[in-house]
């Protein structure tokens, strides 16, 4: 099961309790504000920007607009990924290979065929699943001879689905 975001981890990356941060979106009536709205008055209040979204999507746990691994918009998602040694040119080559000729991931139907699309920095491969789901294996060069490789499962429709591809897509990763 996804956990819920670690407040002490928010008090560390902010320099502010989790209390103090409770008081000030109570203050200005954050459960009537939509996601966006909380997360650039957590920024304006001093949370630099990735910070900013934890605070607010802890706080959308808190008061029960969200459940652990739903997002804004009340879809689910999973994210693992690897190390690979080599390029990320060579990752990229080594995903295809281990997935090439598939027609499904764990018994759901490709019906969106991969593509596979790259920028200097990024190489990408995606596709969609019969069940209105997307896969997105993003990869990038970690350092010279290491690249990183994840696999981003999103669309899912409950935290349930999240728990099944979890260890599907780890036990995956482990044949790279």
């Amino acid at each position: 099961m996804s956990q819920p975001i670690s407040t002490l981890a928010i008090e560390k990356g902010t320099g502010r309790p989790w209390e103090e941060w409770l008081a000030y979106l109570e203050s200005i009536n954050a459960p009537q504000l939509s996601h966006k709205e909380i997360a650039k008055k957590v920024y304006d209040k001093g949370a630099p920007g990735w910070w900013a979204q934890t605070v607010t999507v802890a706080y959308e746990q808190h008061i029960g607009r969200r459940v652990p691994g739903q997002d804004c918009d009340g879809e689910f998602s999973v994210s693992v990924g690897k190390t690979l040694d080599g390029t990320f040119d060579q990752a990229l080559e080594t995903w295809v290979k281990l997935v090439g000729g598939r027609n499904e991931f764990s018994e759901i139907t490709i019906s969106r065929a991969p593509e596979i699309t790259t920028t200097d920095k990024w190489r990408y491969w995606r596709c969609g699943l019969a069940d209105g789901s997307r896969v997105n294996v993003n990869i990038y060069q970690k350092v010279p001879g290491k690249a990183a490789l994840s696999v981003q499962h999103e669309k899912l429709e409950s935290s349930e689905q999240v728990e099944h591809w979890r260890p599907y897509w780890k036990e995956l990763l482990k044949k790279l």
